[in-house]
């Protein structure tokens, strides 16, 4: 169970970016080809059940929950871009969009969970469900969340110092063959 606990805040990280960065690669236009699903094998109903138990625990859905009104409305803004004098038809159609489509997010949930449930055992799953379930695994549950943004915190005031740091040392470099920049 110690191995556990060392890889789950990780796991748990690299969810959140995937996710972020699915929702914010969302296709411009409909000429762009959608990205491939992966390629899953059928699981269990068992193990889809202690997957998605999972990913409520982790409260996975407040990631996506507003992914249909996202992609209505980016789709709307590049559809306006070039069609400006039809912003008023398109307001209205965007509304009726967002109501046909609404519910769909749920798909990813789905997905999630068949995901997981490709990538761990029903047994693995099951064990997950107890160390969430334990009294480590609803801390981790309740500070991870905060972790994680720190964590980004962090890596983006290291990153920006770092670029700095770069930045004197090719000016440094320049300066030495006589280019000033």
């Amino acid at each position: 169970m110690k191995w556990l606990s060392k890889i789950l805040p990780a796991a748990s990280l690299a969810l959140v970016l995937a996710l972020g960065l699915a929702l914010g690669a969302v296709p411009a236009t409909a000429q762009q080809q959608p990205p491939q699903a992966p390629v899953l094998k059928p699981a269990s109903p068992g193990a889809l059940a202690a997957a998605r138990e999972i990913l409520t625990m982790k409260n996975v859905r407040a990631i996506y929950a507003s992914a249909v009104p996202t992609i209505v409305q980016r789709t709307k803004d590049t559809l306006l871009q070039s069609n400006l004098n039809y912003q008023k038809d398109l307001d209205e159609v965007a509304v009726l969009v967002a109501q046909k489509m609404a519910g769909r997010e749920n798909e990813i949930g789905e997905g999630m969970a068949n995901v997981y449930a490709n990538e761990f055992t029903e047994q693995e799953l099951k064990d997950l469900v107890a160390f969430y379930k334990s009294t480590l695994g609803q801390k981790l549950l309740s500070t991870e969340p905060k972790a994680i943004q720190m964590s980004m915190g962090y890596m983006n005031q290291w990153a920006q110092a770092f670029a700095d740091q770069v930045s004197g040392e090719f000016r440094a470099e320049m300066r030495k063959r006589g280019k000033q920049m």
